[in-house]
């Protein structure tokens, strides 16, 4: 006979399981209506933190645009410094070779005053005065020291003042190489994007770096850079507008000593050649005197001679006439005219010894001041030849060292020519 199974456990009311399927329902309903919820907010979030991730990138770009455009306004501004200050140092460098060239051909100048007054220590005696020459080429020394120390002054200034340039330069390439590296960078993280091969998490990327310093202290040090830049160009352009101005004026000194020592040496020149001439037609004149002079004693000696031999005759008349005899013997007339012959021959004759000794005197006086006056153009024309190598010398001042060619031999004084012609002087 069979049997009734029955499902063992627990037995739900219908209520129950009504109850059940609503609680299933109801929760169901209530979870969907979280979900929902939880998406809404997702979603919203979702907006909100992308627009704010746009927003902040886009302000970090534009923030990096500013500081690039910043940045590369300094590198212009640092770049076209370093022009200008590579510009002034080449001025700088330029002006400073002309001065020390100013100041090496000074050296020429002084040697060349100092080879004069040499020349002119080999005067002799009376020559040997202090003339207007000597005294404007120890003035043209002195003028060519003091020129000396002002253009060495001035070397030295510009010495300082180009390492002044140099250094402001070299603060300034180092800004500027620090502009550049600055701007690769910046300009490399501009190009940075979500799809880059190249991005990754850093360890703590928002610490501060060491060495970090304020954006005004970074702007200051890049102004202070170019204001000394500026200050240093500044002080160089005046510089070398004193230097232009020191090798002007030390040379339009030097040119007017230079011509006043010329012209003082040109007028003593004229005088001692006024002087030369004067002796020379002195000499003629004296040499014509004592030619004179000498005929004029010898004709004394020849007169005294005829006077003596006149004297013999009147003596032997006389002293013929004393033998003659008797009462014959008398003081006649002819005695008294022989004895009065013989004085006057005895006086004759003593005037004219006295003369002769007198017209010797006078011969030797000639003869001394005839030895004076060639010992003098000795002198004088020493001192003339000494003095138109000093001429020769100043040559130099004027015409190049390597053009110059003495016109005047310095040991006998003659142009040089050539050789046929000076044959044909000779």
């Amino acid at each position: 006979m069979a049997s009734l199974s029955v499902k063992p456990g627990q037995r739900f009311t219908l209520p129950d399981w009504q109850n059940n399927s609503l609680l299933i329902s109801a929760n169901a309903e209530q979870q969907r209506y979280n979900s929902h919820h939880v998406r809404q907010e997702g979603r919203a979030l979702r907006n909100e933190t992308g627009n704010q991730a746009k927003w902040d990138e886009h302000n970090s770009r534009t923030q990096l645009k500013d500081r690039i455009t910043s940045v590369d306004r300094w590198r212009e501004a640092l770049a076209k410094c370093l022009a200008d200050i590579d510009l002034e140092i080449d001025a700088l460098t330029k002006v400073k070779e002309a001065a020390e060239n100013a100041l090496q051909a000074k050296n020429l100048c002084l040697d060349v005053a100092i080879e004069c007054l040499t020349f002119r220590e080999s005067r002799r005696d009376i020559d040997v005065v202090r003339d207007p020459v000597e005294e404007e080429l120890l003035k043209e020394v002195k003028v060519i020291e003091k020129t000396k120390k002002e253009l060495q002054k001035r070397v030295d200034d510009a010495f300082k003042q180009l390492c002044l340039l140099k250094e402001a330069r070299q603060q300034l390439s180092l800004d500027h190489r620090h502009k550049v590296e600055t701007l690769e960078l910046d300009r490399q993280c501009m190009s940075f994007n979500p799809t880059s091969g190249n991005i990754s998490f850093k360890v703590n990327p928002t610490r501060i770096p060491d060495g970090s310093t304020a954006l005004r202290e970074w702007e200051l040090n890049s102004q202070c850079n170019k204001d000394r830049a500026e200050a240093a160009m500044k002080a160089s352009v005046d510089l070398r507008g004193a230097i232009t101005l020191s090798i002007a004026q030390t040379n339009n000194e030097l040119d007017a000593q230079r011509i006043a020592t010329e012209f003082a040496l040109r007028k003593r020149m004229r005088d001692m050649e006024a002087a030369l001439s004067e002796l020379r037609w002195q000499e003629q004149n004296t040499l014509e005197e004592i030619d004179e002079m000498e005929e004029e004693i010898r004709r004394l000696e020849e007169d005294i001679r005829k006077r003596t031999l006149d004297l013999k005759v009147a003596h032997t008349r006389l002293e013929t006439r004393t033998y003659r005899p008797h009462l014959d013997l008398c003081r006649d007339q002819a005695q008294y005219g022989l004895t009065d012959e013989v004085q006057q021959l005895e006086g004759i004759i003593r005037a004219l010894q006295q003369k002769r000794t007198e017209s010797q005197d006078a011969l030797d006086a000639l003869y001394r001041q005839l030895h004076r006056i060639q010992t003098d153009i000795g002198y004088k024309t020493n001192s003339l030849q000494l003095d138109n190598k000093c001429m020769d010398t100043r040559r130099k001042l004027v015409i190049p060292v390597e053009k110059f060619d003495p016109e005047v031999d310095a040991v006998n004084r003659t142009r040089n020519l050539p050789r046929n012609n000076q044959l044909e002087l000779a």
